[in-house]
């Protein structure tokens, strides 16, 4: 039987990483899901086309807060191709758990974020 809320879930919520904003990034994105009144902002500061550093801010449930962390770890060191490729199966794996098409939608949340960020992105 698969618990909902796994261990290391409880612990990306209880402890994040990479929480907090960055000065002067390269990308900086906010998405609110009004549904849910979860809101994520990403800042990703890049050198030479590859995530340096990765921050996350925002208010949510334990999932899209969970789900931000884990991509804020998983992006450091990748390259813009490599975030572009990423797909909701991603947020799934790092999360290690089936969702319901409405918790899916709180985990998905940080890669909404991301993906509209990369897309404003200046090339």
């Amino acid at each position: 039987m698969e618990v909902l809320y796994c261990e290391h879930i409880l612990d990306h919520y209880r402890y994040p990483r990479n929480e907090g904003v960055l000065e002067d990034a390269d990308i900086s994105h906010q998405r609110d899901n009004p549904l849910c009144g979860d809101m994520i902002r990403l800042d990703i500061r890049l050198k030479d086309g590859v995530v340096e550093e990765a921050r996350f801010s925002g208010r949510g449930c334990v999932l899209s807060i969970a789900a931000a962390s884990m991509l804020t770890e998983e992006i450091v060191g990748r390259s813009v191709a490599e975030l572009e490729a990423y797909q909701d199966e991603d947020i799934f794996r790092l999360l290690g758990i089936t969702l319901g098409p409405v918790r899916a939608r709180c985990a998905l949340l940080p890669l909404q974020v991301l993906k509209e960020g990369l897309s404003q992105l200046a090339r």
